[in-house]
């Protein structure tokens, strides 16, 4: 048996909370003022699916890319203000106008950049029909480069739609448009039918039987200070006020999206090394005391097959009630904005070591550095200290108030349930980070199909 908390340790433990409470209640707060990449995201899509329409067949059209893609597109980009879009979303809705006077509504306010006047231009003297030849049109292009722009601006000039068919990037959006939606939507069925079984299972009494708990004989206070001291006050506020100097002398003179991404892996490498200092302080303090068999943190990284098949399983178990909590929490309140700014990131990135960096950070820092701490470390003591249930409701509530975002916080508090069941149900803390894994690569991979 451990002895009991100094003075000196609760009250530092008490006076992290605190300030823990206040950090992550501004936090929350300016959350608002990010922006949601859900309207940028519907509006990629939407440009993909006019562009994905001809190579698509007639049966996939509808359930695909809808019954009409440009009126979706037209009545998507007629939601944001003119004076907040920029030339070319301007030009793509002037090109979807049938009419010459909604064109010249749209295109009333002079244009930034002076590559679009002559399209502009074009667009203002001309009709439904056209009237411009196609000789005159290969001198409008900056448009070529941009597939949509091309394609959108060639049907408002020519009026016929078939000349304007780039079958090469058509094909090439339907495919993406297809991964996008169908393995997401098997995916959900596979998850439900998984879920009723063990529903189903539950109710006839035959649920498997979790193995026994082996917590770390560490106190809540040891947990407080892990976590509110550590990863929120240490490593989210006052390190990284010396880490960033830093790595922005670093990255001087590299271009973004490079320098972002470079600036992102150092941040988050930079952020786990208080709460990983006070772990590995932690766990030396248990010198002394026999560890379970696998060692106090329970990874078992074998045997990796069953690993890996714990981890799909509560994966697809996961995705409906993820997703379903999110539709419902948009349909009460709305979107609240908030995404994570890594989500940005992935969208606006085109350059391949700049991916590779956020895909380091995403799929393996993330995962590996967020189990160790809240399935591996958190869990298990909350569980011992308040049992099973509360301990994976305040374990996962932990996590998701520490992603800081109200947009997010009930589907990943419902990831977080998700997480810690299977933490506590497979005696391993292995299968949660392959999980965990799966969905940040999932979500990464599916914000490159559809980021345009």
């Amino acid at each position: 048996m451990r002895g009991a908390n100094p003075a000196w340790k609760v009250s530092l433990a008490v006076l992290s909370l605190l300030l823990t409470v206040f950090v992550w209640t501004k936090g929350l707060e300016k959350s608002f003022e990010r922006p949601s990449v859900t309207p940028k995201l519907s509006l990629h899509q939407h440009e993909m699916a006019l562009l994905a329409e001809p190579a698509l067949p007639s049966p996939l059209r509808s359930p695909l890319v809808g019954g009409n893609p440009p009126e979706a597109l037209r009545e998507t980009l007629r939601k944001i203000p003119l004076e907040e879009m920029n030339d070319r979303d301007r030009l793509v809705l002037a090109g979807l106008e049938p009419l010459l006077v909604e064109r010249s509504s749209v295109l009333s306010r002079p244009l930034k950049g002076e590559s679009f006047v002559e399209v502009q231009k074009a667009l203002l003297s001309s009709s439904s029909e056209g009237n411009i030849s196609a000789a005159s049109l290969d001198q409008l292009i900056p448009v070529a480069k941009d597939p949509l722009l091309n394609k959108v601006i060639c049907s408002a000039l020519f009026g016929d739609v078939d000349k304007c068919i780039d079958i090469k990037t058509s094909k090439n959006m339907a495919l993406r448009i297809f991964l996008a939606q169908v393995f997401p939507f098997f995916a959900v069925i596979l998850g439900v039918v998984f879920l009723l079984g063990q529903i189903w299972r539950l109710v006839r009494g035959k649920g498997v039987e979790w193995p026994e708990l082996t917590p770390l004989p560490l106190s809540l206070i040891d947990m407080v200070l892990l976590v509110a001291g550590g990863f929120v006050l240490l490593g989210e506020v006052i390190f990284p006020t010396l880490v960033v100097p830093i790595s922005q002398a670093f990255t001087q003179g590299i271009e973004s999206p490079l320098r972002d991404s470079l600036q992102v892996i150092i941040g988050y490498v930079a952020m786990t090394i208080p709460p990983l200092l006070i772990l590995r302080q932690q766990l030396l303090s248990l010198r002394g005391i026999e560890s379970p068999p696998g060692g106090w943190l329970q990874w078992r990284f074998v045997p990796f097959n069953s690993a890996f098949f714990k981890a799909l399983r509560g994966w697809l178990m996961v995705i409906p009630l993820v997703l379903l909590t999110g539709w419902i929490v948009n349909l009460v309140v709305g979107d609240q904005g908030g995404s994570n700014p890594l989500l940005e990131l992935v969208l606006k990135s085109r350059d391949p070591f700049a991916l590779i960096l956020l895909i380091i950070t995403t799929v393996v820092l993330a995962p590996l550095f967020e189990e160790l701490v809240f399935r591996g470390v958190l869990l298990p003591v909350l569980a011992k200290g308040v049992g099973s249930f509360w301990g994976i409701i305040v374990s996962a509530l932990v996590f998701a108030l520490a992603h800081l975002s109200v947009g997010e916080l009930a589907p990943l508090f419902v990831l977080g349930i998700g997480l810690s069941i299977l933490r506590l149900s497979s005696g391993r803390l292995f299968p949660c980070m392959l999980m965990h894994s799966l969905w940040n690569g999932v979500t990464f991979t599916s914000l490159l199909l559809l980021g345009g």
